[in-house]
């Protein structure tokens, strides 16, 4: 018996993703929130958010962003916004999955009420871990776009040697950067200093950037904040890759002058085939017990 697969609203990456997902024959797909796409998707069924039976619905696809605290979607392909209710929830196949990039108290309070499984892709190490990549090489190429010097010989700091954070210390180590990373984690200090890093708790970060060209930032928390911000050099540019609202006192630094970016979704901006099929791969495989 096939499997049926709901995907509600989504960005570029879930183009990629719902394609991936057609080459399963055991699979049909319904699509709400796509309407304004040019590009028709052949063996899917387009559909309004009213004609879904979620009764019958294997898998529910969300976007990355999930929902707001009322339960609303609110597609990029489309004007219309969606509404999932607690309601509609209690609809579903007891057997259904929920898959979100984030989830919010609303999505886990609801899927817990309707005792459905919720996903939280962002979440899972794979998918993190093959997302550093694409956030990785959007990152330099930013960093390309908004310094005038080379990668080669920068004095670079890197906040968090996270999942994203080891990527591209990684990265710019390979491209001749001299590499600082910042963090509180003990072991990720000694992983930066074991491949040849310099590696300081984040309390030392003010006395370690007067020579800072470029510092990047993967911790969603305050830590770029005005003691630090106060002894990097005029003509350092901030990239802060964490989630939204990133980890810098962007105030403070425009008004000392210095350039601060908060650089959302790269994998979606940079590389939208590559971060969908790595959705769909781990979607795919989770829905076969695989993962």
């Amino acid at each position: 018996m096939k499997q049926k697969t709901a995907v509600i609203g989504g960005d570029a990456r879930y183009i990629e993703l719902i394609r991936q997902i057609q080459k399963n024959p055991d699979t049909t797909i319904d699509l709400v929130g796509f309407g304004s796409l040019e590009q028709g998707f052949i063996g899917c069924n387009q559909v309004e958010f009213e004609e879904l039976k979620p009764e019958e619905i294997d898998a529910v696809i969300l976007p990355i962003t999930g929902t707001d605290e009322k339960g609303n979607v609110e597609p990029v392909f489309s004007s219309e916004t969606i509404q999932l209710s607690k309601e509609w929830f209690a609809r579903l196949n007891k057997s259904a999955v929920v898959f979100t990039g984030i989830a919010n108290k609303y999505l886990k309070e609801t899927a817990e009420e309707a005792n459905i499984e919720l996903i939280s892709l962002l979440n899972r190490d794979d998918i993190a871990i093959y997302n550093s990549i694409p956030t990785a090489e959007g990152a330099i190429m930013m960093a390309i776009e908004h310094t005038d010097h080379t990668i080669h010989s920068s004095h670079i700091t890197v906040t968090g040697f996270g999942r994203v954070g080891h990527t591209l210390a990684n990265k710019l180590h390979a491209l001749g950067a001299q590499v600082t990373v910042g963090s509180n984690n003990l072991r990720e200090l000694a992983r930066a200093k074991e491949i040849g890093m310099e590696a300081y708790p984040l309390d030392q970060l003010p006395d370690k950037v007067e020579h800072c060209d470029l510092m990047m930032n993967t911790i969603p928390a305050p830590v770029i904040d005005r003691t630090v911000i106060e002894k990097l050099p005029s003509q350092c540019v901030i990239l802060d890759l964490a989630s939204k609202p990133g980890g810098t006192d962007f105030e403070f630094a425009k008004r000392r002058g210095i350039r601060a970016i908060l650089a959302k979704s790269l994998p979606n901006v940079v590389a939208p085939k590559t971060a969908g099929k790595i959705l769909a791969d781990v979607i795919q495989k989770i829905m076969k017990g695989e993962s």
